[in-house]
């Protein structure tokens, strides 16, 4: 017979294999099943360099370019025309404050001013650009001059070589004419150099006032001074064209407050000229 020690082993041994056989059943239970995923199928791939091109596209449906390089068919801006003078005109006078001035322009008033003042051996270029009042009196002069069919010496009789020699040259449709003159008894003739000389006034001028801007500001009050004396004797080519430059100087600190305030004056006595002169 059994002994009570020995059915309480074999109890015990009993609940120990219970305790480890329900353990195992659990974590079976609560493993998961993995489904092994297929491996893709290969894709071919068209080499065929005919097929078409899938061309991307952003959000809005529109085609995206791949780079902005331009293609032969990509329109370009049309080239500026290249400056080609047809007019001339020459001053010179070994004495004056300006001792030589050259303005050449085109038919549009595209141009360029050089000078050389007393006392310097440099000549001073700044582009220019005529304004449409002052290209229209220069074309009606030169037509009523006809200027490249005429012959006509346009030097008076009496030589007036202290006041400076002037030359006016016109290059056009293969045809070139150059007239030399101190002084002029033909009316036309006359004013057409007069308003060379205004021209030549007026951005000689504004050169000048750029300078000054830059490196004598002290010079401007003079400098207008000056400016108020050629509006008044009508010295200047186009005294109207000249607000809009007026009008950065009135706003700019670099002029002392005498100039920007002389700057002012001048502009409201040029519009009211301008006003008057369209009654």
């Amino acid at each position: 017979m059994l002994r009570k020690q020995d059915h309480i082993r074999i109890g015990a041994l009993f609940a120990v294999i219970l305790v480890v056989a329900g353990s195992s059943a659990a974590q079976a239970k609560g493993r998961r099943s993995v489904t092994p995923k297929p491996t893709p199928s290969p894709v071919a791939v068209d080499r065929n360099p005919s097929s078409p091109e899938i061309t991307p596209v952003d959000t809005a449906g529109t085609p995206v370019k791949k780079n902005g390089r331009p293609t032969k068919n990509t329109p370009q801006e049309p080239a500026a025309d290249p400056f080609e003078p047809i007019y001339t005109y020459q001053f010179d006078h070994p004495n004056f404050l300006i001792k030589r001035v050259l303005i050449l322009h085109d038919e549009l008033g595209r141009g360029t001013i050089s000078f050389v003042k007393l006392g310097s051996s440099e000549t001073v270029t700044d582009p220019i650009q005529l304004s449409a009042s002052t290209l229209e009196k220069l074309r009606s002069l030169f037509a009523m001059l006809h200027f490249l069919d005429s012959t006509e010496d346009y030097q008076s009789k009496k030589d007036f070589k202290h006041l400076g020699e002037m030359s006016i040259t016109v290059k056009k449709d293969r045809r070139e004419r150059v007239a030399k003159f101190n002084w002029s008894e033909n009316k036309d003739a006359s004013e057409l150099a007069n308003v060379y000389r205004k021209i030549g006034n007026q951005f000689i001028w504004i050169f000048d006032v750029n300078v000054a801007r830059e490196n004598q500001p002290l010079q401007s009050p003079a400098l207008f001074d000056e400016l108020d004396s050629l509006f008044r004797r009508d010295e200047l080519a186009d005294a109207e064209q000249m607000i809009p430059f007026l009008k950065q100087i009135e706003t700019d600190e670099r002029v002392p407050l005498i100039g920007r305030n002389h700057a002012t004056k001048i502009i409201a006595a040029i519009q009211k000229q301008s006003a008057k002169n369209r009654k």
